[in-house]
């Protein structure tokens, strides 16, 4: 019998949870030091009228979203694709993209990245951001680190109104 050292598994009990902005958890699954490096995993639960993640892209990593309940709209460069259950994705590096839940709907999804990033402690620091703990200078200045680079986007302008 061999032995498998990459095994990953996290009960739901025991995942951790934070509020990244009004009406948005984020559930936390398994980051790179995690797998060796190999994927990111999160589940991303929306209310209605939840703002969402602003446009932005990685340059470093592809993003996967998994519809599981609800509506979630997807800037994909210019164009809002929306996932319902079941819907399946995927967000190549350089892609710009955003996501929040379709009007009138909440949404939940699973979203990996791979190769696994070091996602986590950008999630801390939106939660501690939400909370007052800390500001957007935080993110802003962050976003090498964490791969994630904001930019802007018309057509997601448009959609939310600002």
């Amino acid at each position: 019998m061999s032995e498998n050292h990459d095994v990953v598994l996290i009960r739901a009990a025991a995942a951790e949870v934070l509020t990244d902005a009004p009406g948005s958890l984020i559930t936390l699954f398994a980051d790179s030091a995690t797998t060796g490096g190999k994927v990111t995993s999160n589940r991303a639960t929306f209310e209605k009228g939840a703002t969402g993640a602003p446009p932005h892209l990685h340059t470093r990593a592809t993003e996967f979203f998994f519809g599981l309940a609800g509506e979630l709209d997807v800037l994909i460069d210019d164009r809002i694709e929306t996932l319902r259950q079941g819907d399946f994705l995927a967000v190549p590096p350089g892609t710009r993209h955003a996501f929040a839940p379709a009007d009138g709907s909440t949404a939940d999804a699973l979203v990996f990245f791979t190769p696994g990033m070091d996602r986590f402690d950008y999630y801390r620091l939106l939660d501690r951001v939400n909370k007052g703990e800390a500001d957007w200078q935080e993110i802003r200045e962050s976003g090498e680190h964490y791969d994630n680079h904001y930019v802007e986007s018309p057509t997601w302008q448009a959609r939310t109104g600002r």
